[in-house]
């Protein structure tokens, strides 16, 4: 990789008889070519700006003191892009089935919540578990507790100030898997990611959007400001569709914001991602059954901790029972496939009105909207969520 970043291709480009003004590097057997300026190029009364530049998202990050917001933002974009996964990627192994995944996923985070884990922990070890079986082919079940465990290791190592030695996470496993196992498949899952490891996670997208959200002009973008309770609830939805293996269709950009839409509303999600509907459409209605499902069961009240402090209790991950609200998430599923229109979401919800019209429209989105609706009525401060 050092040598790709460090190496400069030579581009002989020409159009239309016009050689580009960019330098070659000298070769043995080529002269250095002069740069062209556009004066030189016959336009010399005229000033121009740089049309081959990429232009730059629009980033929803406040002005930074320590870099360029649109740097940043289009940083954690190009994220997104280099850190690909494979959503045909169980069918790469015909020994396994989706929903061991999900087994294998629900029990990394109880391990987690175990040795008190940060959720990006998890989620790094998610997303090197569905790169890494990726690239491999025909995995056996036996294999897959080994590859779980290891993920989180690895995971544990970049994240956490103090991780869990190596004894500890072979422990975990009832002597399924020993340490130099463990050890070993580190070696070749690092190997395949190619050292790669620095993806953007769900949640990390999810937690600079509610940074966003309720920042203020005298806040700084680094201290989170949000209500931890509204964050562990959204991060519940998150770590139950991610259960899905069909959540590998979208980024995790629009994972987040779906997630956060569902809490909120389409105004706040769109100022605080700068993603549009039609990009979220298809995210927010595959999560319906999620996030259906969740509303219905209650979803766990906030634990606590000990050890850890105060402001930094819900970055911890939880396990709930999430295979039974996988069940019954996919038991919605089969009732949408039934009745494709009893899910749809309802305009009126998603398009707040203005405020003149919100009386006299009130009754009338209350009718329109179907009994499985998209939006959380859970109990919470989620509510405070800022217009």
């Amino acid at each position: 990789e050092v040598a790709e970043m460090t190496k400069k291709k030579q581009r002989d480009c020409e159009v239309a008889g016009y050689k580009s003004p960019h330098r070659c590097i000298p070769t043995p057997d080529q002269e250095e070519d002069q740069p062209v300026s556009l004066i030189n190029a016959g336009f010399p009364l005229y000033n121009f700006n740089n049309i081959f530049v990429t232009p730059v998202h629009c980033a929803p990050l406040p002005a930074l003191c320590w870099a360029s917001k649109d740097v940043v933002w289009n940083n954690m974009l190009e994220k997104d892009k280099t850190y690909t996964r494979d959503v045909h990627m169980m069918e790469k192994h015909p020994h396994l089935q989706p929903k061991m995944r999900a087994i294998l996923l629900d029990w990394l985070m109880e391990v987690s919540e175990v040795y008190k884990l940060h959720r990006e922990t998890y989620h790094l070890a998610q997303d090197y578990f569905d790169r890494f079986m990726a690239t491999q082919r025909n995995v056996f079940k036996s294999t897959l507790q080994l590859i779980g465990i290891t993920c989180l290791f690895i995971a544990a190592k970049v994240e956490e100030m103090y991780p869990p030695k190596v004894h500890q996470f072979a422990y975990v496993t009832d002597e399924a898997c020993t340490e130099d196992e463990i050890l070993s498949m580190e070696i070749i899952i690092i190997k395949e990611l190619k050292w790669s490891l620095s993806p953007q996670t769900p949640i990390s997208w999810l937690n600079v959007y509610m940074q966003v959200a309720y920042l203020k002009e005298t806040d700084e973008l680094l201290i989170p400001r949000y209500p931890q309770a509204t964050f562990t609830q959204i991060s519940e939805l998150l770590d139950l569709c991610m259960l899905d293996v069909h959540c590998l269709e979208f980024s995790n950009g629009i994972l987040a914001a779906s997630a956060l839409f569902h809490f909120s509303s389409l105004e706040l999600v769109e100022n605080v991602s700068a993603l549009k509907w039609a990009e979220l459409e298809e995210c927010v209605r595959w999560m319906v059954p999620f996030a259906t499902a969740l509303r219905d069961c209650g979803g766990i009240p906030m634990k606590t901790f000990t050890g850890i402090p105060a402001d930094d209790m819900h970055n911890i991950q939880t396990h709930a029972p999430y295979l039974t609200w996988l069940e019954k998430a996919n038991s919605y599923q089969d009732v949408d496939l039934q009745h494709p229109d009893s899910c749809s979401v309802p305009s009126g919800v998603l398009t707040p009105p203005l405020s003149s019209e919100k009386n006299e429209e009130a009754g009338r989105a209350d009718a329109d909207v179907p009994k499985v609706r998209p939006r959380m009525r859970t109990p919470s401060p989620l509510s405070n969520l800022p217009k």
